[in-house]
């Protein structure tokens, strides 16, 4: 079983900049890729980011240029840096960890932007 702890949410104005962290309970980017996703109140859950286990890094159209995904293995975290952030980047951020056989998800952290 695979714990993760996301942190590093809060409020901050338009253009502002935030890092997000997932934190798992052990060495697991050899066998897991990770991802990032967001939901807004009312709306359905989006795919923000993900990191294969090979490092490939991919993220949505509406964040490209803005958000990076990236990993620390000697941590056993993976990072989320947003920066630009927009009123509609507002949603509580989970990290997610798979594999073909398990899915593992954090509790989740808020994002709030407002000026």
């Amino acid at each position: 079983q695979v714990q993760l702890v996301e942190s590093g949410g809060g409020l901050v104005q338009p253009g502002g900049s935030l890092r997000l962290s997932c934190a798992a309970s052990g060495s697991v980017f050899s066998i897991y890729a990770v991802a990032w996703y967001r939901q807004a109140p009312e709306k359905q859950r989006e795919l923000v980011a993900k990191l294969t286990m090979g490092g490939y890094a991919t993220v949505a159209d509406s964040v490209k240029g803005r958000f990076t995904i990236y990993r620390d293995s000697d941590k056993n975290t993976v990072y989320l840096q947003m920066h630009n952030l927009k009123l509609e980047d507002t949603a509580v951020y989970h990290c997610n960890l798979y594999s073909d056989d398990e899915d593992y998800w954090g509790q989740g952290t808020q994002v709030t932007v407002s000026s």
